[in-house]
């Protein structure tokens, strides 16, 4: 812990003597990740270590989407015909992570794994536009109202009642596919590369900024032999460019999305983003008991500097293939109101034209 922050928690803890039994968690948003001790590693409770050098012998990050503009936004890389199908029947709870979670079967059979919470209709969002440019997925869908038979969740119990669930994103990876790990912001076989560096830009464009090196996975592809590397938790999105209080406001709120910083700082090689942006606020809101989440988030704003010009230009070319139609598909498969899709579209398209501009 820095010098500053250690003297700012002494102060609290000196002027209020039952501050340090009264602390909030240091992430409202992450309390209770922890495994629940007993908890064992089924097949539900995938590696959440980082990938191992001897597991990776044919990494990909990205892949040519082809022709952008004729791409299904609405209903993403599933299409149509992957939506999940009704009767749901209810597996297990993921304890893992903040929001709700639950694996079903659907009536085709198929296994997924459902989200409930603020994080469901920007997670569908983000996911579209990282497919259309390129980027790996898991086909996801968010369905406004479900009836899981026997259903029974320990987590967000308020937000599943009598086995029926309103707003809630539906993701499985493709078929073939297993996790074996995670990857590292820091190291990573693509460090420096292109389209590493244009995945960063687009974090900036959507604003995510929980950008943990648990939130990423990577998945091997028994038909292909890839490694596939992706940002498989992307549901901070569209709301502040970091933490802050209330959790709400800071994952797919209009508002916040609205008063956030884009471009900080252009030199002759060089572009800053404002996401992910130390969240200063949070550390005061929480009167300093969040000084580990602020250092721990505070070194990861990295990944939002010194990204090379060309490569912001050259994700700002990708993204400006998509029509205006396909960008309001996109907030569609969300389920957003469609007053909010407008102002989010028009938000995302002056992005896109500030990148080109680079």
């Amino acid at each position: 812990m820095s010098r500053p922050y250690c003297l700012l928690l002494s102060i609290l803890l000196t002027a209020f003597p039952g501050f340090a039994q009264n602390m909030p968690p240091a992430d409202p948003s992450h309390a209770g990740t922890q495994k629940p001790t007993g908890q064992t590693k089924s097949d539900t409770q995938e590696d959440h270590e980082p990938v191992r050098a001897d597991q990776i012998h044919n990494p990909v990050l990205w892949h040519d989407p082809g022709d952008i503009s004729t791409l299904d936004l609405l209903n993403g890389e599933g299409g149509g015909d992957g939506m999940p199908a009704p009767p749901f029947t209810f597996e297990s709870e993921d304890l893992n992570g903040t929001s709700p979670k639950f694996d079903v079967n659907d009536g085709n059979h198929k296994k997924w794994r459902v989200k409930l919470g603020p994080e469901a209709r920007p997670e569908v969002v983000a996911s579209r536009l990282l497919w259309a440019v390129g980027f790996y997925v898991n086909d996801d869908y968010v369905l406004e109202s479900v009836d899981v038979k026997d259903l029974h969740i320990s987590r967000g119990e308020n937000l599943a009642r009598n086995g029926h669930v309103g707003i809630a994103r539906f993701a499985s990876k493709p078929a073939g596919q297993k996790k074996i790990g995670i990857w590292e912001w820091k190291q990573n076989p693509f460090t420096g590369t292109r389209e590493f560096n244009a995945l960063r830009v687009m974090m900036a464009v959507m604003n995510n900024w929980d950008l943990k090196d648990i939130n990423n996975a990577v998945y091997d592809d028994k038909k292909s032999g890839e490694q596939i590397f992706l940002t498989s938790d992307i549901g901070a999105t569209f709301g502040s460019n970091g933490l802050m209080l209330p959790i709400a406001h800071a994952k797919g709120d209009l508002d916040s999305y609205k008063k956030s910083k884009f471009i900080t700082r252009l030199s002759d090689a060089e572009v800053d983003f404002s996401t992910p942006k130390k969240p200063t606020g949070f550390l005061l809101e929480t009167a300093g008991a969040g000084v580990k989440e602020y250092e721990m988030r505070s070194a990861l704003d990295w990944i939002g500097k010194n990204i090379p010009l060309r490569d912001a230009r050259w994700i700002g070319s990708l993204l400006g293939q998509l029509t205006h139609q396909q960008l309001v598909d996109a907030f569609h498969a969300g389920h957003f109101p469609q007053d909010q899709i407008d102002v989010y579209v028009e938000i995302i398209e002056g992005r896109i034209r500030e990148l080109k501009a680079l």
